[in-house]
This record gives C-alpha cells, sequence and structure tokens, in this order.
C-alpha cells in the first residue's frame, strides 16, 4: 500500500471518521481506523459497534492498493500538527504504515485489515430521499430532549418516522419533548418509526452540517439504518424498544395563548436563571393581561424578577417551569414570536412558532 494525498483533501474526511471512534475501547481495533486503497480511491472507516462512518476520497498518485487499520487519534493529530499546504506520502512497510511530509517523518503501529469489524446489516425494508438540509434543519430543532444514559434506553434516542406523506422525528427525555413533521413523498405502504440511539443522531448532524445541500438516500433495514450522501456512507444500528406514545403527550385544548418576542423572553429567562436553584433550576411564570412575570428564588433567600410585554387577554395563571427546558426551545426556534399555550398549573405547555408549527415542543410543569 503506498500513496500520496494533500493534507486539505484528507483532514475533512478523517475528522469526521474520528468522531466516531470511542477513546476507551475494550477491543484495540476500535481505536484504530480503517484504511483501503483501491486504484485512486482511498476510503476511511471508523466504528464503535453501533456507528460507523465512512468517507471516500481520491488520492493524488497511488502505487499499490492495500488496506490496513492506524490508530485514528494519532492520525488525526500528525495530520492537523502539519501546514495546511502540506502533502503526505504513506507507505506501508513491515507492519507499519510510515508517513513522510516534507521534512517530517511517521512511523504508525498497525493491526490487520481482517481484525476489523462492520456493523451487522439486515436488508433495507424501507428507503427515501430527502433534503440534507431539510434533514439537519429536523435534528438540530429536536436533538435538544434526547436523553442521556435514561434507565428507559429508548429514550436516549430519536424516533424516525417515515409516511407515505410526511417525515417525522421526536425526541424525548420524560419532561420535555420535541417534535418536527415535514411534508415528504415516501414510498412506503405504511408508517414507520425506527429509534436512532443518541450517538447516531449526534455523528448524523455532525455530518449532515458539512459542505453543499444534496439530495441524500435513507435506507432503514430491520436493526438498522443506513445514509448515503457525496462521498460518505453513515450506518448506525437502532435500538430496539417502543417509543412512547407521543400523541398522548401533547396537551389538548389549551385556553391560554400567549405570543411572546422570542428574543427578548429568552434573554429574560436567561437573567432570571442566574438566581433559580442551582440543582432544579425552577422558575415560576405568572401571566396576566397583556404581561408575563418571571420570578426565580434560591435557598439563599435571593430573587430576580422579570416583566416581559406579551399579547394575552384571559384569566390569570401562575405555573412552575424547568428554566433550562423553556430556554433550550427559544434556542433553536428560528423566529421573531413564539407561541405559547398553556391550560392551568398542572398541564404541560405547548410551544412553537407564531408562524409556523411544523416544529412543536411540550414542556412539563414543575411544582414549586
Amino acid at each position: 500500500m503506498q500513496f500520496e494525498i494533500s493534507r486539505e483533501a484528507l483532514i475533512k474526511p478523517l475528522q469526521l471518521v474520528t468522531g466516531v471512534v470511542e477513546r476507551r475501547q475494550t477491543l484495540p481495533v476500535l481505536s484504530n481506523v480503517l484504511l483501503v486503497l483501491d486504484k485512486n480511491q482511498l476510503s476511511l472507516t471508523g466504528t464503535d459497534l453501533e456507528v460507523e462512518l465512512m468517507g471516500s476520497v481520491e488520492v493524488d498518485s497511488a502505487k499499490s492498493d492495500g488496506e490496513i487499520t492506524v490508530p485514528a487519534r494519532k492520525l488525526m493529530d500528525i495530520c492537523k500538527s502539519l501546514p495546511d499546504s502540506a502533502s503526505l506520502k504513506f507507505e506501508l512497510d513491515d507492519e507499519k504504515l510510515k508517513i513522510q511530509s516534507g521534512r517530517s517523518r511517521f512511523s504508525l503501529s498497525t493491526l490487520p485489515a481482517t481484525d476489523f469489524p462492520g456493523v451487522e446489516e439486515s436488508s433495507g425494508t424501507l428507503q427515501f430521499s430527502a433534503s440534507k438540509g431539510l434533514l439537519k434543519t429536523m435534528l438540530h430543532n429536536t436533538s435538544f430532549a434526547m436523553a442521556q444514559q435514561d434507565v428507559r434506553y429508548y429514550l436516549n434516542g430519536m424516533l424516525i418516522e417515515v409516511s407515505p406523506d410526511y417525515l417525522r422525528v421526536v425526541a424525548t427525555d420524560g419532561h420535555r419533548l420535541a417534535m418536527q413533521t415535514e411534508d415528504m413523498k415516501a414510498d412506503v405502504n405504511e408508517t414507520t418509526g425506527v429509534i436512532v440511539p443518541r450517538k447516531g443522531i449526534l455523528e448524523l448532524s455532525r455530518l449532515l452540517s458539512d459542505g453543499e445541500d444534496e439530495d441524500i438516500n435513507v435506507v432503514i433495514g430491520t436493526n438498522h439504518i443506513r445514509v448515503n450522501m457525496n462521498n460518505f456512507t453513515f450506518t448506525s444500528k437502532l435500538v430496539d424498544g417502543k417509543f412512547p406514545d407521543y400523541n398522548r403527550v401533547l396537551p389538548k385544548g389549551g385556553d391560554k395563548n400567549v405570543i411572546a418576542g422570542r428574543q427578548q423572553l429568552r434573554d429574560s429567562l436567561n437573567r432570571t436563571a442566574i438566581l433559580s436553584n442551582e440543582k432544579f433550576r425552577g422558575i415560576r411564570l405568572i401571566l396576566s393581561d397583556d404581561e408575563l412575570k418571571i420570578i426565580a428564588n434560591n435557598p439563599e433567600q435571593e430573587e430576580a424578577e422579570e416583566t416581559v410585554a406579551v399579547e394575552y387577554k384571559g384569566d390569570s395563571v401562575e405555573i412552575g417551569f424547568n428554566v433550562v427546558y423553556l430556554v433550550d426551545v427559544l434556542n433553536v426556534l428560528d423566529t421573531d414570536n413564539v407561541q405559547i399555550i398553556v391550560s392551568d398549573p398542572n398541564s404541560s405547555a405547548l410551544l412553537h412558532s407564531s408562524d409556523d408549527s411544523s416544529a412543536t415542543y411540550v414542556v412539563m410543569p414543575m411544582r414549586l
């Protein structure tokens, strides 16, 4: 295996692929990236047995094909340390991968490519195409609500639901829910939903935020999801579990409808949060005609109060919320105004953009 490639061409796919590789591994080969040279195409693959990412790039010149695995982070650090205009020569020699760039020389230990595990794949049962930009936006708008290390393992991920007419993503940690639905024609006979694990969603988001917008192909199998796009193939195992019925979580019949400036409300919540209880992050919202009062206090008897002008007419109501959950929603909404619908102090709040309800958010109340 012998080839030459510019640092500029190598570093982008290497960075993305290395992101999948866990720092601490039980199997040494899982700390490595698989390099496969076939004619002028170099493919790089990283995996943690749950998520796999393969990127391909064209090399400047190739003398002999081959395949080998090398330590991912060390190769990444070598590339990052070289000048932007550097060219790298790779040569596999006696189980060492030798890298030369200008006056710099490196020799990396290797493990055989045959030791490198692939994510087990099942046959594709469903596939559809979607705009890269659309999927990126949907994941960005909802992924913050996924649980982290919850014992209810099916919450540590995101539901992706495909129907003949729409694409929907839903994330919840049991205290809040984020959902976005977009019109999309897919060649499927019935609505199908799969749960993609948290790490898979985060790595896919990273991949989608890179480069030009394009149509991407998504294949869903019985235990995996694969996304094919220009020069990259992303594969993730699915979470085997039943996602909660999100329709039961969406509050119905809320009669108190509030329109507020998103930026002003977010700034007021952030300021008030400074003096909230550091453990529970609770704040009180007191709603009255054309006014929303935000109050926070903590065990040190400190208090913060903000008053925000809103569009609202109706009965006064006071509800407690975790301020972080409200701010998270306001951070991802890309709109001037936000609509908040509540009914009483014990009911969840429904939030969405005042002019677009494709993304919907539910935040459960707190007892303060």
